[in-house]
């Protein structure tokens, strides 16, 4: 039994590496996801017919309890609210790593000595702190991209001596943890160090802006793998320690991608990002906008020779991805070379608008990334931006001193003719003013992008 499941777990750890794979890629991401489901259910099978659980019964009631919610969570979730999902279910490895914690703590079946003890105590702790901080932090994000908690940082008076105080007193309390002799005399150091990385995940991800959400969401996936990780370690379990290794690090390499693509250091993102709401009228800033009717689009988009297309978020909230997947197959059909333009963090979480784009059947041969198309707008007859505002500003690029200077966008000003879809001037979840609705080749059409669309394809 002991041989089989370890080629079990092996097997798994296989299939988990080749979801990884598969879904680097568009056009293998069905198979990589039916691997990591493949992985998944040959570690459970293993895992409880090991012989080292009991309770069937229990077991039995959590997976169809665990997963009737996950099924009808998972089939009625919409695509815009994806990283929300996304955000829940870190918190959810979290605290399963903090339960694991103090449940392994205090199991008196638990009987080591001397160097054993020590070692196995200081996972318990790192275990749980990483845990705990991962656990309220995905919680408060969720709340930030579902909008229950408001996108603008709320920064702490003194909060970076704060942040030390809290980091200083876990070190010291994991030492007196550590050194404690009875289980009873323990736990009361690791209560209190639960509470303060409570505190912590809340503190830390509060103050982050929403621009910055992408970021802490790749941020959050890769704690949860190490929460995993150490979990794995306190139940002497390979392959949740290989499973939390492989999300921990894949995470950690996501967050480096992702401020890259936002000219953003990763630690000046968790230690105050930029972001708020808030909204500017038309013509208090820059000049006026040039409204445009859908009709008018219709022929501009019609007599090009190059459109591209780029997504945003907006996009995703009124469902437009359909109608924008006719409305690009019609232009193809006469003759219109269609493409679309992707920013590494346009939506809320990267791929965001891959997986809008393919979920819609648009060819995955159109759909370029930034650093694919970014040369080819003078050259583009018209681009249409769908819903969204701070992956083409272009104050990141002119305005040294504003807060997303730097940061590498999508320059669609300049191309021939620019049409942005919107529902109003707002600004975008960066919460600063954009300098492309005034600019001379800029047309505006205001609206739901859903019925916008529609009503293009119409005249289309």
């Amino acid at each position: 039994m002991s041989g089989m499941v370890t080629a079990s777990y092996i097997c798994a750890s296989i299939l988990f590496i080749l979801s990884l794979g598969g879904l680097s890629n568009q056009e293998t991401s069905r198979r990589g996801n039916l691997y990591g489901m493949a992985g998944m259910a040959l570690a459970i099978v293993a895992t409880v017919f090991s012989g080292q659980v009991g309770g069937y019964a229990w077991i039995a009631v959590a997976v169809l309890v665990g997963g009737a919610a996950g099924w009808a969570v998972a089939s009625r979730v919409e695509m815009t609210a994806m990283p929300q999902l996304v955000a829940i279910m870190h918190s959810f490895v979290g605290l399963a790593a903090v339960l694991v914690g103090f449940a392994n703590y205090i199991d008196p079946a638990v009987q080591m000595t001397g160097v054993e003890k020590t070692i196995h105590e200081v996972e318990i702790y790192i275990g749980v702190l990483i845990g705990a901080v991962t656990f309220t932090g995905s919680v408060i994000a969720f709340g930030k991209l579902q909008g229950v908690i408001g996108s603008k940082p709320l920064i702490l008076p003194g909060r970076h001596w704060l942040n030390l105080a809290i980091g200083l007193s876990c070190i010291w309390l994991g030492v007196v943890f550590v050194g404690a002799h009875e289980v009873d005399t323990g736990l009361v150091p690791l209560l209190i160090m639960t509470g303060l990385a409570f505190a912590f995940g809340v503190h830390m991800v509060m103050a982050i802006g929403g621009a910055d959400m992408p970021v802490v969401i790749s941020m959050l996936n890769s704690y949860s793998g190490w929460a995993a990780a150490a979990a794995g370690f306190m139940l002497s379990n390979d392959l949740l320690i290989v499973t939390g290794a492989l999300v921990g690090s894949s995470g950690a390499i996501l967050s480096y991608i992702m401020c890259r693509a936002m000219n953003r250091n990763f630690f000046a993102v968790i230690m105050g990002g930029f972001g708020g709401v808030g909204t500017v009228s038309a013509g208090t800033e820059d000049g006026e906008v040039q409204p445009v009717s859908a009709e008018e689009v219709a022929e501009m988009l019609t007599g090009s020779q190059n459109v591209v297309i780029v997504p945003g978020y907006g996009m995703a909230v009124a469902h437009a991805q359909h109608p924008v997947s006719e409305m690009t197959q019609a232009l193809r059909n006469q003759g219109v070379n269609v493409r679309f333009a992707i920013h590494p963090v346009a939506g809320r979480m990267p791929g965001h608008m891959n997986v809008l784009l393919a979920e819609a059947k648009v060819p995955y041969d159109i759909v370029l990334e930034m650093d694919e198309i970014n040369d080819d707008f003078p050259d583009t007859d018209v681009v249409l931006v769908i819903g969204a505002n701070d992956i083409v500003n272009p104050s990141a690029l002119e305005d040294p001193e504003g807060p997303i200077a730097g940061m590498p966008v999508l320059e669609v000003w300049n191309a021939q003719t620019t049409v942005v879809m919107k529902r109003s001037m707002a600004t975008g979840y960066a919460g600063v003013q954009n300098p492309l609705f005034f600019k001379d080749n800029t047309r505006m059409l205001f609206g739901d992008a859903r019925e916008m669309i529609d009503a293009v394809f119409k005249h289309i």
